[in-house]
């Protein structure tokens, strides 16, 4: 059964599994209306969804993507996250940017696609966060923001 990926209105959202990427439904709530949310099905099961939010002058920021923990490394991500960038470059756009924790497997996961890091965000964690954020037993204090611009890559 062939990956299925495709938009879904905001109501139709799925805030838990978003919540794996980001922990405050309030803030995934705060960026879904003006976003697009996307959503990879494999026969009617939700395997992925992220969405991603216009930034001005042809720029969109990819807010959040998660996959269910009993689908994570089966490639679902990889290919929710390809899909999205073909998408995006074949809108027009001009590149898409992530924020991300400064180690860890999604600062890989990004990079693979051609992210790239252009800037970092101090302390935005603790800044933005009601309660500390860890990963693998580490508190996340920075943000490290990627960009793929598409004039950079192969089409």
């Amino acid at each position: 059964m062939p990956l299925l990926i495709q938009e879904v209105p905001e109501t139709h959202a799925p805030i838990e599994l978003l919540l794996l990427a980001d922990p405050s439904e309030e803030k995934i709530r705060s960026y879904l209306p003006g976003s697009k949310c996307f959503t990879a099905s494999l026969d009617a099961v939700v395997v992925g969804a992220c969405v991603v939010q216009p930034c001005g002058e042809g720029a969109h920021e990819l807010m959040s993507i998660a996959v269910p923990p009993d689908y994570q490394k089966s490639g679902y991500g990889t290919a929710l996250l390809k899909w999205v960038i073909t998408y995006y470059r074949n809108s027009g756009a001009r590149q898409l940017e992530v924020g991300t924790g400064t180690f860890g497997y999604q600062l890989a996961f990004y990079q693979r696609q051609g992210f790239r890091v252009t800037r970092i965000d101090h302390d935005f964690f603790v800044k933005n966060y009601p309660e500390p954020i860890f990963e693998d037993g580490i508190q996340l204090f920075d943000m490290l923001r990627l960009t793929l611009r598409f004039s950079d890559t192969a089409g």
